[in-house]
């Protein structure tokens, strides 16, 4: 075992940033008011399988089943693009099923807002040139942080306020947007090149 502090803290900071979960707290919000409940336990759990799954095969499975990493990276930018213009317009893109309640801590909260393309593609490059025990300190660090946001997310809307999720969605959807061109444009010229 090989752990350092210094990795583990980079790690965790490299993945924070990514999964935004912070700045995802609208999004959180708005799909309970649609569905009722999330299962914060699940949806951490999910996530955080997800990621360690990714972490130790990640480039294998996506090889396996044909796909690079850059594609893999444009589909998700996709449905980031998406889900940020139904924040930014206030419209509804994403159909709603009759389980809806279940599905929702796992699509879209579990993949793709929180195990994204985003945090896939930075475990590649995170487990390039990081020791693989302080990423999953990492990972493990940031599920906890994702369980307790889901889980207070009704107590933040309550100090916000409604006003205050509805400029929060917006900004957030700005920010979600360029996320989403960002990570479009860097993986699209990879691609076409």
């Amino acid at each position: 075992m090989n752990f350092s502090l210094k990795e583990i803290f980079t790690a965790f900071m490299v993945l924070f940033a990514v999964i935004d979960i912070i700045g995802n707290i609208p999004i959180i919000i708005d799909l309970r008011k649609k569905v009722g409940h999330i299962q914060s336990e699940k949806a951490s759990i999910i996530a955080g399988f997800i990621m360690i799954v990714f972490l130790f095969a990640g480039e294998q499975l996506l090889s396996f089943i044909g796909i690079d990493v850059n594609s893999f990276a444009v589909a998700g930018a996709f449905i980031l693009f998406f889900i940020a213009l139904e924040m930014i317009l206030g419209i509804t893109l994403y159909k709603e099923d009759e389980d809806e309640a279940l599905n929702a801590s796992v699509f879209p909260i579990a993949f793709p807002l929180i195990a994204g393309p985003g945090s896939l593609t930075t475990l590649l490059s995170l487990r390039a040139e990081y020791s693989w025990e302080n990423i999953l300190v990492a990972i493990l660090l940031n599920v906890l942080l994702i369980f307790f946001v889901l889980k207070t997310s009704s107590r933040i809307e309550k100090i916000i306020g409604p006003n205050g999720i509805k400029i929060i969605r917006k900004v957030f959807g700005v920010v979600l947007l360029a996320i989403s061109v960002k990570l479009f444009a860097a993986n699209i010229k990879i691609l076409l090149a």
